[in-house]
C-alpha cells in the first residue's frame, strides 16, 4: 500500500494536532485544579501542558513507515492500539491496557472462579514470571513454584509476548492441555510440564485445628468477601473451644482486593493504620485504618510468608508486624508494593495504571523490597529420628524414689506425638510456627499470672 508525500504530511499534521489538543486539555485541567491546589495540596511540579513536538513528528513518521512498509497490511486502529499497549507496558510490569475481554477476566479473578491453570503471573525482563500458584489448582498440583520463569507456552516462546497475551494463551476450555517450559533457579536446564486446564474455584479462607487450642487460618487470595469469611471462620473456632493462638498462613498468596486486606488485618488489631498510599494525584494519598475488632481477644498470632506472598498479603503481614501484634515467620515476600487503578476509557475499554505505592504503618515501602520475616525459616525436608534405642531415666532405676506430690507422667499425651512428627516432615515452616505459637501462649500465661500476683 503506497501513499503520497502529501498524505504523509497530512497524517503527521493530524497526529501532531490531535496530541497537541490532548496536551492543551491536560493543561486546562491542571489550571482548573490550581484553585484546589492552593487550598490544599501543592500542584505537582514539573508538569506542563506542552508535549515534545519533535518526538510527536517521529511518532507520526514511524506510524507512517509501518503503514506503507510493513510486510502485512495493518489497519490504523490496530496500530494505534499497539501504540497504547506499548506505552503502558513500557512503564512497569503491572500497568496494562484492558479491552472488553481483559476487563471481564479482571472481574472474574477477584470474584473467585475462572477457567485456566491457577497461576498468578507477572512480567520480568520480557519473560512471564510466576508470582505464585493458587491452592489446589493444576499449577499447584504440578509443583510449579514462585519465581519460576515461563520460557514457552506450547511451542510459542514467551519472550516478546505481552502479559495479557500470555494469560490468554494459558486460559482455554476446561479439559484442554498446555505444555509449559519452565526455568527454575538452581536447576541446570529447563523442564516441561503438561497442565490440563480446569475451572479454578478459589476457596479464599480455610481453617482447621493444628492441636487443641491452636488454630490454622489459610488465606489463598484476597477476594471481595475475604474479610467477612475470616470473621466467620474465627467465630466458628471460638464456638468450638478456647483459642490459644492462630497461625495465619499467607504463603503463595498473590494478593487481590485492597479493602479485603484492611478488613482481615482489622480482625487482629484494635484499630490504627493498616496501610497508606502515596502517589502524584491527590486521590492517591490515602490512609487505610482498621475497624477496632481483635476478634481473637489478644491471642498470639504467627504469620507465615514466602516469596509468593504479594501485594495484599504483604499489607497484612507488614501491618501486624509494625503494630507488634504478630510474629512474621518464613522467607522474604515478593515485594509488590504498587497500587493499580482501573481508569475507564469507554464502556468496553480501560487502562490499569500504577498510581501509587503502598507503605506499612511505620512508613516502610513494600515495593521491590518486600516484608522481611522476624524469624527466617526456609522450607526444607526434615525427618524426625525414628526407632531410636530407649533412653534410661531415673524412673527406670531400681529403688528410685517416687515423685512426692507431683503429677504422674502422662503416657497417653507425650510432648512429641506422631502428628507433630508428621507435620514436621510435611511442612517444617508450619511446624516451627506452631512451636513458636505455643511458646508465646506460655509466656502470655506467665505475664497474666505476674499481673495477678502484683
Amino acid at each position: 500500500m503506497k501513499i503520497s508525500s502529501l498524505t504523509h504530511t497530512a497524517l503527521s499534521l493530524f497526529l501532531t494536532i490531535a496530541l497537541s489538543a490532548l496536551a492543551i486539555s491536560a493543561s486546562a485541567e491542571t489550571d482548573s485544579g490550581s484553585v484546589a491546589d492552593s487550598q490544599g495540596a501543592a500542584a505537582e511540579p514539573g508538569i506542563t501542558g506542552e508535549l515534545p513536538l519533535h518526538e510527536l513528528r517521529i511518532f507520526a513518521d514511524v506510524f507512517n513507515q509501518i503503514r506503507i512498509g510493513y510486510v502485512k497490511e495493518v489497519d490504523d486502529k490496530t496500530l494505534l492500539e499497539y501504540a497504547i499497549r506499548g506505552m503502558l507496558t513500557g512503564l512497569d510490569p503491572h500497568s496494562v491496557y484492558l479491552d472488553a475481554d481483559d476487563f471481564d477476566d479482571l472481574q472474574t479473578s477477584t470474584s473467585g472462579e475462572f477457567s485456566g491453570l491457577g497461576l498468578e503471573v507477572g512480567m520480568e525482563n520480557g519473560f512471564v514470571k510466576i508470582i505464585s500458584p493458587i491452592d489446589d489448582t493444576p499449577a499447584d498440583r504440578a509443583g510449579l513454584e514462585s519465581g519460576d520463569v515461563v520460557l514457552k507456552l506450547d511451542s510459542k516462546p514467551a519472550k516478546g509476548l505481552s502479559l495479557n497475551e500470555a494469560i490468554e494463551l494459558m486460559r482455554g476450555p476446561k479439559g484442554s492441555s498446555i505444555d509449559l517450559t519452565i526455568a527454575r533457579e538452581g536447576l541446570n536446564k529447563p523442564f516441561t510440564v503438561t497442565l490440563v486446564r480446569d475451572t479454578i474455584q478459589v476457596v479464599s479462607v480455610r481453617k482447621r485445628w493444628l492441636e487443641p487450642g491452636y488454630a490454622y487460618l489459610r488465606i489463598a487470595q484476597f477476594q471481595k468477601a475475604t474479610g467477612d469469611e475470616v470473621g466467620q471462620a474465627i467465630d466458628k473456632l471460638l464456638a468450638e473451644e478456647e483459642l490459644k493462638g492462630v497461625v495465619l498462613d499467607l504463603r503463595n498468596n498473590p494478593g487481590g482486593v485492597l479493602s479485603a486486606s484492611v478488613d482481615v488485618a482489622g480482625h487482629f488489631l484494635e484499630g490504627g493504620t493498616v496501610v497508606y498510599t502515596e502517589g502524584r494525584m491527590p486521590n492517591a494519598q490515602t490512609n487505610y485504618k482498621a475497624t477496632p475488632a481483635d476478634s481473637i481477644n489478644g491471642a498470639p498470632v504467627v504469620v507465615l510468608i514466602n516469596g509468593g506472598s504479594a501485594s495484599a498479603s504483604e499489607i497484612v503481614a507488614g501491618a501486624l508486624q509494625d503494630h507488634r501484634r504478630a510474629v512474621v515467620m518464613g522467607t522474604d515476600s515478593f515485594g509488590k508494593g504498587s497500587v493499580q487503578t482501573i481508569m475507564p476509557l469507554s464502556e468496553e475499554r480501560a487502562i490499569k495504571l500504577t498510581t501509587a505505592l503502598y507503605f506499612t504503618p511505620n512508613g516502610r515501602s513494600i515495593q521491590a523490597q518486600g516484608i522481611e520475616p522476624d524469624i527466617e525459616v526456609e522450607r526444607a525436608r526434615v525427618t524426625a529420628f525414628q526407632n531410636l534405642p530407649p533412653r534410661i531415666s531415673e524412673a527406670d532405676l531400681n529403688g528410685h524414689l517416687d515423685n512426692a506430690g507431683g503429677p504422674e507422667k502422662d503416657e497417653e499425651n507425650p510432648v512429641s506425638t506422631p502428628h507433630a512428627n508428621e507435620l514436621l516432615s510435611r511442612d517444617n515452616q508450619l511446624y516451627e510456627a506452631l512451636t513458636l505459637l505455643k511458646g508465646l501462649h506460655i509466656l502470655g500465661m506467665y505475664d497474666n499470672n505476674r499481673e495477678h500476683a502484683l
